[in-house]
């Protein structure tokens, strides 16, 4: 039996929910798969976070995490600017209302393009990677006959990152500009014009999930931005010191302590801000504001066995979802899966969950507690809001990119319309190819003896 021949499963007053909404209802109306995303729970991590931390530190969404126009309004609207790393996402935050000195915008390898777009657009700061990407900004300004433009330069700092699930600073990296190197840069600075050098962007790495090594991390990018500001000369009006705030997605694995996590951070601040007073503190983050609030939902196709394995086999997979397999892992593991349709069903035993990609990859979970589902359940990948479609492979096997639903006040919005047939073949050009002669015949048949 396929889930064609089943209604949607499961008790309507065991289900799971989002605010007021069960699962079936919103499978029967936007269909599966889906990315289903809760603004309350949204809510309740910015406005947590925003609570507890010292008012001088301004907290920056980071739209790498998911692009979403509508995720980024909802955060914009309680506060939150925005940290870009494309044209596409610039576009994307000004769209959804954050404004521009309210944004900044990086990357290794910014083209003149993105350049222009920049100073045209008077961001809070350029963060430039590169002595080279700072004197072009100087240039492209001068050129323009604009204002000044706000310039931060990444730091690669010479500490190593402690508590890091992916380091990206401390060692030799495409990021930022060495800090032994930076000391020799007073002369290539005291020849801007129009590029105003603010002050350091420091991003040690990301999946951090322990307090103390954000502090530690915190109070060394404090420590190493003061030094480098009077080495070059320059007033210090800006640190971005980065965030990196890990979810825990594992077993054995633990959410950040956010009480003492803010406090270290606001102690190592205040202390900061008493030798600079009027230095502009900034905390960016993606996975830690959005993980939490998302959840990818597959309807179940088949159940079979195999060799005395059980396989839950559903209508979404990896081409989704591929943070959810591991990816920068060297061991695979699960991110929290559960039946949504039945969640308090009694376990029907461990299985393994897969899309219906033809790739032995396509692997949601392996060795899941599930309860005894059919074709036609729901079931739901949590902590699902961070690094989902956009850090996919959605073309593989030409299945496209899933909807994307935003729950607000009880009510379910579509923010994202799911890729019909046409979409996918819309941009593809067929070229016409003359036939040879000689393949105009089919080869002929070999002759028996």
């Amino acid at each position: 039996m396929t889930a064609q021949d089943a209604s949607l499963g499961g008790s309507a007053e065991a289900e799971w929910r989002v605010q007021s909404l069960t699962a079936t209802e919103l499978a029967r109306e936007f269909g599966t798969p889906l990315f289903v995303y809760d603004t309350q729970v949204l809510k309740e991590t910015y406005s947590g976070l925003r609570e507890r931390l010292d008012p001088a530190i301004d907290i920056l969404y980071s739209l790498k995490a998911n692009p979403n126009v509508s995720v980024c309004s909802y955060l914009a609207s309680l506060g939150a600017g925005a940290e870009v790393s494309s044209m596409v996402e610039l576009r994307t935050a000004l769209w959804a209302g954050v404004p521009p000195e309210h944004i900044i915008y990086l990357g290794p390898g910014k083209s003149r393009r993105e350049l222009e777009e920049c100073v045209r657009a008077g961001l809070g700061a350029v963060v430039c990677e590169s002595l080279e990407e700072l004197t072009e900004v100087d240039r492209i300004a001068q050129e323009a006959g604009t204002r000044e433009v706000p310039v931060l330069l990444r730091v690669n700092p010479a500490f190593h990152t402690k508590g890091s699930g992916l380091a990206m600073g401390g060692k030799p990296r495409q990021f930022g500009i060495d800090y032994e190197l930076l000391h020799g840069a007073r002369a290539v600075i005291s020849e801007l014009t129009l590029a105003r050098l603010d002050g350091f962007h420091v991003y040690m790495g990301t999946r951090f999930l322990n307090a103390a090594d954000i502090v530690h991390n915190t109070e060394q990018i404090l420590s190493a931005t003061a030094e480098l500001a009077k080495v070059l000369d320059i007033e210090l009006r800006t640190v971005d010191f980065g965030g990196g705030f890990g979810v825990a997605y594992f077993d054995n694995e633990t959410d950040l302590d956010i009480d003492t996590l803010t406090s270290g951070i606001n102690r190592a601040s205040r202390e900061f801000l008493r030798e600079h007073p009027d230095c502009r503190l900034i905390n960016e983050l993606g996975r830690y504001l959005t993980a939490m609030s998302g959840t990818y939902m597959v309807q179940v196709l088949y159940v079979k066995e195999s060799m005395g394995e059980r396989f839950v086999v559903t209508d979404g997979g990896t081409n989704h979802h591929m943070a959810a397999v591991g990816v920068g892992s060297f061991v695979k593991r699960n991110f929290p899966i559960r039946a949504l349709s039945a969640p308090g069903a009694e376990k029907g035993g461990l299985c393994t969950v897969t899309g219906p990609l033809c790739t032995p990859n396509d692997v949601l979970g392996k060795r899941v507690a599930l309860p005894a589902v059919r074709p036609g359940d729901l079931v739901g990948v949590e902590r699902s809001g961070a690094y989902g479609p956009s850090a996919s492979p959605g073309l593989f096997l030409s299945h496209g990119f899933p909807g994307e639903v935003l729950v607000h006040d009880g009510t379910p919005h579509l923010v994202r319309v799911p890729d019909q047939d046409d979409d996918l073949l819309a941009k593809q050009r067929l070229v016409s190819f003359t036939t040879t002669a000689q393949n105009t015949h089919p080869p002929q048949e070999r002759s028996h003896v």
